[in-house]
């Protein structure tokens, strides 16, 4: 067993989550905004955006979230749900599925397999509810880095589209 999988360990998210997933994304926000990427969340702590807040909690909610803890400590968060959000140009597809609907790590553990441990995490969830289709969306400007994560962790790119000006990459994982 190796270090990853012996400082690891993914349980089932709670309302009382929220706090912790929303360090995150505002940690996730600083992190792309000090390497240029502004256009993905912008510029603007994810907690201080309009409906941020809410949406955070209404994932821990509404939706199955869950929450990667390294030595104890929240390093990862994942949300899963039935279909895409509704909000979003996707259409749900003709099959169920289990959609990622977020998945952020704490930049302070980057580099341990966080979200490749909670993509297999959501792979094995699907498995287990008896659906073979897992789909996430992305963003997919800049050089392509975060469809190419999702890729290296046995998606295929499916549909693209565009959500205002942001421009969106739709990929799907077979898991049966």
């Amino acid at each position: 067993m190796n270090d990853t999988t012996q400082a690891l360990r993914i349980r089932p998210g709670a309302p009382a989550d929220a706090p912790a997933i929303l360090d995150m994304l505002d940690s996730a926000v600083a992190w792309m905004n000090a390497r240029g990427n502004t256009e993905q969340w912008g510029t603007t702590p994810y907690s201080q955006q309009p409906g941020g807040t809410a949406r955070v909690e209404q994932y821990t909610t509404e939706n199955t979230p869950y929450i990667a803890e390294w030595g104890g400590t929240p390093a990862g968060a994942l949300v899963l749900d039935t279909g895409p959000s509704p909000k979003m140009p996707i259409a749900p597809a003709a099959e169920p599925e289990r959609y990622v609907r977020l998945l952020v790590s704490d930049r302070r553990y980057a580099g341990k397999g966080i979200g490749a441990a909670l993509l297999a995490h959501a792979a094995e969830e699907t498995r287990r509810a008896g659906v073979e289709l897992l789909r996430v969306d992305c963003w997919a400007g800049g050089g392509g880095e975060l469809v190419a994560f999702y890729e290296r962790n046995g998606f295929t790119p499916t549909d693209r589209f565009l959500s205002g000006q942001w421009p969106g990459q739709v990929l799907a994982r077979r898991v049966a």
